[in-house]
């Protein structure tokens, strides 16, 4: 009997020392892993601070980089813009679809080309609403996108319309840049409103951006438009690889004309060869499953191409 009980004993504790051993085991090959891993990432994970560009200008006017204050406000927006993966990449994937519609549009008014960046800046080039309700890729409130002529009710709001609202900032951005004779004072202005800017400027005895002391979000703005225009024309030296596969292709349509009412626009898509889905994702500026459409207007409803 005692034999085997010495036995069983014996037995119990080589399974222990077993178990033992093969935890040590383990505890070691996880410590080699995780130094393998630190060394790895200490040899081969950087962050880097990034060199200014020497000289930079927005819509033509050059920005006063030797002023340290402007340098470091700049460095920021570049800093955020270039860390934020997620956000920059969107935005350069989304810009391929959407800067071909905008620059046309741009370029008739007279508007520089680099306010494109404006609304990359403003919405991401989505349609975005606002905790203050300010829509649309051009972010306009309702009382201003009235004032700049934009249809906008229960029915229809052309904050939401590409091509009309850009219309409508180029006409709110050509009165700034009459009233200011600055371009990046009119870029000010669409992020402040001009009173709260015309404020700022008779306070301070001042009439360029650069010399003026603002909020936070307005003394950032044109800084930030300034970076992503940098970032998404020379998108590689900031460490973004963007394939010409990884962008978004313009949307392609057919265009229908209507000067009646539609009384359900899901019908409506099944008489067009498309769904709902598509005929609101092409003109999310109907804003109801119908159109009464009571005074007769002409509507270019866009149709998604077969």
């Amino acid at each position: 009997m005692k034999t085997h009980i010495i036995a069983a004993i014996s037995g119990a504790a080589a399974a222990i020392v077993v178990l033992v051993l093969f935890s040590f085991s383990q505890q070691a090959e996880e410590k080699a892993d995780n130094k393998v891993y630190a060394d790895h990432m200490r040899d081969n994970y950087r962050i880097f601070t990034l060199p200014l560009p020497d000289s930079l200008s927005f819509a033509g006017e050059m920005v006063p980089m030797e002023e340290w204050d402007l340098r470091e406000r700049l460095d920021r927006e570049m800093l955020v813009n270039t860390y934020w993966h997620s956000n920059t990449l969107l935005s350069i994937k989304r810009a391929n679809r959407w800067f071909p519609v905008i620059e046309p549009i741009l370029k008739k008014n007279g508007i520089p080309d680099d306010f494109k960046y404006l609304a990359l800046v403003e919405s991401a080039l989505v349609q975005a609403v606002s905790p203050n309700l300010a829509v649309g890729f051009w972010q306009f409130l309702e009382a201003t996108g009235k004032e700049y002529d934009l249809e906008i009710n229960d029915e229809v709001d052309e904050r939401y319309h590409v091509e009309r609202s850009t219309e409508a900032a180029c006409h709110y951005l050509k009165d700034s840049f009459d009233r200011y004779g600055s371009w990046a004072m009119a870029a000010a202005s669409y992020n402040m409103g001009k009173g709260g800017l015309n404020t700022q400027v008779e306070r301070q005895n001042q009439t360029e951006y650069w010399d003026l002391l603002l909020n936070e979000e307005t003394g950032r703005y044109v800084f930030r438009i300034i970076a992503m225009k940098e970032i998404v024309n020379h998108a590689d030296q900031y460490g973004f690889v963007i394939r010409p596969g990884d962008l978004y292709p313009p949307l392609k349509y057919d265009i229908v004309t209507v000067d009646s009412a539609i009384l359900d626009f899901a019908v409506f898509a099944e008489q067009q060869h498309i769904t709902y889905k598509e005929l609101k994702l092409y003109n999310p500026w109907l804003r109801q499953p119908y159109l009464k459409n009571k005074l007769k207007e002409i509507y270019e409803i866009k149709i998604l191409k077969e």
